[in-house]
Order: C-alpha cells, then sequence, then structure tokens
C-alpha cells in the first residue's frame, strides 16, 4: 500500500490501528533502538531510515504484511537462521500477522545490518 505522507509522523497517523501497525512499530523501534542517528524520512512512499541520503532501511505496510526492505539479504551472515519463519526475496522480509517477532532473529539481523553499515560495508541491493 501507498501512503502520501510527508513526513513520518504524517505516515503513522495514516496507518489503520491493527496488527500492521503494531509491527511496523515494533520493527521501526528496534531499528531507532540499535541505530539513533539514522533518520526517518519518506521516499517512496514508505519510512527510510538511513544517514546522509544513504538509506539502510526502508518500512512500509502492506494490506497483508508489514515490509521491512533491506540490500541484499543475502550480505548479511547467518541470514537464513536469523529470518527462520519468514517469507523473503532478495531484498524485502515480509512480517506476518502471525510471526510473533520477538520470538525470531530479526532483531539480530537488524543489528547486523546496520554493523555493517557502520563499518562502511555494502548494504545496498
Amino acid at each position: 500500500m501507498q501512503y502520501d505522507a510527508k513526513n513520518a509522523e504524517e505516515y503513522l497517523e495514516l496507518l489503520e490501528d491493527d496488527w500492521r501497525k503494531e509491527k511496523l512499530l515494533a520493527i521501526r523501534q528496534m531499528i531507532f533502538a540499535y541505530a539513533p542517528e539514522f533518520d526517518e524520512v519518506i521516499r517512496y512512499k514508505m519510512l527510510n531510515y538511513g544517514k546522509d541520503d544513504h538509506y539502510v532501511f526502508a518500512l512500509n505496510a502492506q494490506k497483508h504484511y508489514v515490509s521491512l526492505y533491506v540490500g541484499t539479504i543475502d550480505k548479511i551472515e547467518n541470514a537464513e537462521t536469523l529470518l527462520t519463519g519468514y517469507n523473503y526475496g532478495k531484498g524485502c522480509i515480509r512480517v506476518k500477522k502471525s510471526i510473533k517477532i520477538e520470538e525470531t532473529g530479526l532483531e539480530q539481523f537488524i543489528y547486523t545490518t546496520v554493523d555493517m553499515w557502520r563499518r562502511g560495508e555494502d548494504t545496498d541491493c
């Protein structure tokens, strides 16, 4: 889904108060907890997180899942194990209603990705 929001606050206000908003806010909190230096902006009608025009993550509520976009997932060491239970493609992790985020390796995946970015390693597609 696309949201015509000018900033993150407006984007969050446009979301319905349902499980998708709950999951999106949980992932957003994971990103900010580990990378408080990241800016949160709207690009391509979704939330983006990064610094100095280099965005590491994008986050969006779809109709049947929440999408966490990250460069190429296979660049993250141990990604298959960390993302067990998720449906994911080359650069998109789909978080469905049945997923209990806190019982998965998603937080560690986010931390590993941020650490790579901090070291100047390639996290792009």
